[in-house]
């Protein structure tokens, strides 16, 4: 507790999956927390003193200037936006690619452009989500997801170049598959839930799927000042996938 305290954080995407438990474990932490999100109501459940829970469509330049105007200091910036497509380059068109990279790749570069004076000035941290499914493993179905997770992981390392000088840290955080929401979704999508859920799961050297709180816990860590000599990493939480 407290490894947070007096640091401001916002929170993309912030009422669902991932985004949702690293607000929590934010504010367990002592953090004030921005969450923003399209869906503010599946936040409905959090409720904490230093919870400010802002709409936020991060494709919106509208909505980003809404939230520059209302921040007076960041500390902490998490990219936690995204979509997975599932295809491939055959059955992908235009329009699933341009969706998926304005929303997993403009947008990190939009937040990330806009609120960066906030963070050179508090000398932040900035993390972002990837994937373990883009340079460091591939899996079927997955090429326009791969490719915009690869990105961003490109993106992170070249800040970290550009920003070193002005204490700036910039990291990835690659998870394997994890339980969420939208995962569930995702499966249902496929047919039968259970047969493709134990399918998932069978791909996981450790026999199941990884809890969205334990990607909390990591981000955490790069968000408090234990991680001060941190940055340019992409780090892989993912169970054993990769090996």
């Amino acid at each position: 507790m407290g490894r947070l305290k007096n640091k401001v954080a916002l929170v993309t995407a912030s009422a669902q999956g991932i985004g949702k438990e690293i607000t929590k474990s934010f504010l367990n932490e002592g953090a004030i927390v921005y969450g923003t999100d399209i869906q503010l109501e599946n936040l409905n459940d959090v409720n904490h003193p230093n919870l400010k829970k802002v709409k936020f469509d991060v494709t919106n330049k509208k909505d980003l200037d809404n939230i520059v105007n209302s921040l007076d200091d960041l500390d902490i910036l998490v990219n936690c936006a995204g979509f997975v497509h599932q295809g491939n380059i055959e059955n992908a068109d235009e329009d699933d690619f341009d969706f998926s990279f304005n929303l997993n790749v403009k947008s990190n570069f939009l937040v990330t452009k806009y609120l960066l004076p906030f963070l050179i000035k508090s000398e932040g941290s900035v993390i972002n989500i990837a994937s373990v499914v883009s340079s460091i493993k591939g899996l079927p179905n997955r090429y326009i997801y791969a490719g915009s997770k690869a990105a961003i992981i490109g993106f992170t390392k070249s800040l970290a170049c550009d920003y070193v000088k002005n204490n700036v840290r910039f990291n990835c955080i690659c998870p394997g598959t994890v339980e969420t929401p939208s995962l569930h979704d995702r499966i249902r999508a496929l047919g039968d839930f259970k047969v493709h859920f134990d399918n998932f799961v069978s791909r996981q050297p450790m026999g199941r799927l990884g809890k969205a709180e334990e990607i909390a816990h990591l981000a955490v860590y790069l968000g408090s000042d234990e991680s001060k000599f941190i940055t340019g990493q992409s780090i892989s939480i993912d169970g054993g996938i990769t090996i």
